[in-house]
């Protein structure tokens, strides 16, 4: 669908109609994530806890159900000319709750996630994401989320790839915050190359405040691998900082 036919479809519907259409697509989320995360369950099972194909199953399935139900336009730029045959880890500007369907999506392997504490206790959610190799962080604990990061190391191993947010939290304004070093820390330490990837117009389709939904273009677009070889603890500060620099740009150009 266009967007000019998208604008004309929603475009006269009142408050009144958005809110109702905002609770039919809420409905919808939760129906579709309960209904598809059991059978990824048990897909796991199924090959003997290998992780690639239920994980497969949410950027091929899962994600693309609810970026359709959000109205949500999809342009993937730049992950063509990316070298994927090793793990990496994907560092990503966080707007809005749907840039996880946007990165399941786009990137072309599978993928894990290192997410806030606070899912792991959601009902089924959870359970999926403990089981998929998520890494949970607990906010203001800096020793336990080293020695959490450093459990995904077996993610690696598996030849996963990981993905972070290092503003640490939805930007609601905007702008890329300040990359935190954890996730950098972490990379130097197994060697593992950074993807930079910029999102853009996510948070106009699902605002950070609520779940006001409106239908609009994302634009997701991946930088080049910054490889860590060679790098020492004290390149933490440098490598976040190149990291949201490399973010930043890749922004700047899409807006041109």
């Amino acid at each position: 669908m266009s967007a000019t036919s998208t604008s004309m479809r929603f475009g006269a519907l009142s408050g009144f109609g958005w809110r109702v259409l905002n609770t039919l697509q809420l409905l919808f989320t939760i129906g579709w994530t309960t209904v598809l995360l059991p059978f990824a369950l048990l897909l796991l099972l199924l090959c003997g806890g290998r992780r690639h194909w239920p994980l497969r199953m949410a950027s091929r399935i899962w994600a693309p159900g609810l970026l359709r139900g959000a109205g949500a336009r999809l342009q993937i730029e730049g992950f063509d000319t990316v070298d994927f045959s090793k793990p990496c880890i994907v560092v990503a500007n966080h707007q809005s709750m749907i840039d996880v369907c946007v990165l399941f999506r786009a990137l072309p392997v599978p993928l894990c996630f290192v997410m806030k504490d606070e899912l792991a206790k959601v009902p089924v959610v959870g359970t999926y994401a403990r089981a998929m190799g998520m890494v949970f962080i607990e906010r203001g604990a800096a020793r336990e989320a080293t020695r959490r990061m450093r459990r995904a190391s077996a993610l690696f191993a598996a030849g996963l790839s990981v993905c972070g947010f290092p503003e640490g939290t939805r930007s609601r304004h905007g702008e890329v915050g300040q990359f935190k070093g954890g996730i950098f820390k972490f990379a130097i330490e197994n060697g593992m190359p950074i993807l930079p990837v910029a999102i853009q117009g996510s948070g106009t389709v699902l605002p950070a405040n609520g779940f006001r939904v409106r239908p609009g273009r994302i634009r997701i677009r991946a930088g080049q691998l910054i490889y860590t070889a060679g790098l020492g603890p004290s390149d933490r500060s440098a490598l976040a900082t190149r990291s949201r620099e490399a973010v930043v740009s890749l922004l700047e150009r899409a807006a041109a």
